[in-house]
């Protein structure tokens, strides 16, 4: 992506060391009360279906929603994230936070457009920088995570060291897979400031959990296309980029991720969508640039 002329955002916090899950230590542990505590986590938790697949294999439960249904937000908490080391562009401070920040600058061009268009003001997100794990409005988190947003805080949440995760374990490399994941969080911000994930998450309340599974994954998959759309409507892609999304966007399919953490997928059980959906919807953001084209929860998803 072409992103070297753009100024970094000023929405930027630096949380700075939790000092969960970091340094060798065993980020695993650090998530399993996240896991198990009831609250619902699927805005956002790419890197986290990392963990989850592990989990499934060291509680031999064969994919059985232990993320409590996903797809909502986790439930605020009294206790938000405090600013460790600075805000500003400041703290876009190394070469993976300076891209990252870009990356953010450039989804509030395009964002801030789109409203505009259907006359609203757009509300950036805030980005969060921290290490090994961080204190959110949304409560304890690892770096095991994965990038999250937390609506509470109206905040994107990351750790770069998993754009290595992303590259290494994953097969995932270049900036556009590491734009994706961000873009893809801001997709859950717009779900929230347009309410969607309110009232996904207040039909969860009401379905039983392979119901609540089945809305978690549209709204997955509706984050996505927001993805796809900011990447057309900010006429950065350069040759190779949409490959790169693909690649990125299959390689945390629930299928594949289940297949290999367990051998075996459980359709029932999936919060973010599988391969293809997630592949197709990303594309359909991409070849369409329309926020409209990307309503995931009117008919099919396939």
């Amino acid at each position: 992506m072409r992103l070297d002329d753009l100024d970094p955002s000023e929405n930027v916090r630096d949380l700075g060391s939790g000092g969960r899950g970091g340094g060798g230590g065993f980020p695993l542990l650090g998530l399993l009360p996240l896991l198990f505590s009831g609250r619902r986590m699927g805005c956002g938790t790419i890197g986290l279906l990392v963990v989850v697949g592990l989990v499934y294999v060291m509680m031999s439960g064969g994919g059985g929603g232990l993320l409590g249904g996903g797809g909502g937000s986790l439930a605020p908490t009294q206790q938000g994230a405090s600013t460790a080391g600075g805000t500003g562009a400041k703290v876009c401070n190394t070469a993976e936070r300076l891209f990252s920040c870009r990356v953010l600058a450039s989804t509030e061009q395009v964002w801030g457009k789109l409203f505009a268009a259907s006359g609203q003001r757009y509300q950036p997100p805030t980005l969060n920088f921290y290490q090994g794990g961080t204190q959110s409005g949304c409560g304890a988190a690892t770096s095991a995570a994965g990038p999250f947003y937390c609506p509470p805080d109206h905040g994107v949440f990351l750790d770069t060291s998993f754009f290595d995760e992303l590259q290494n374990r994953f097969g995932a490399k270049g900036d556009f897979a590491e734009a994706y994941v961000i873009a893809h969080e801001v997709g859950h911000h717009i779900q929230t400031l347009t309410g969607t994930s309110q009232r996904v998450q207040q039909a969860q309340q009401r379905a039983g959990r392979v119901q609540g599974n089945q809305l978690s994954v549209r709204l997955e998959l509706q984050a996505d296309c927001y993805a796809g759309v900011w990447a057309k409507q900010s006429g950065r892609l350069e040759p190779g980029d949409v490959e790169e999304g693909m690649t990125a966007a299959r390689a945390i399919g629930d299928d594949t991720l289940q297949r290999q953490a367990q051998g075996t997928v459980v359709p029932d059980s999936f919060t973010h969508g599988s391969s293809d959906e997630r592949m197709r919807w990303l594309r359909r953001g991409l070849e369409t640039g329309d926020p409209a084209q990307c309503d995931t929860f009117s008919g099919s998803i396939d």
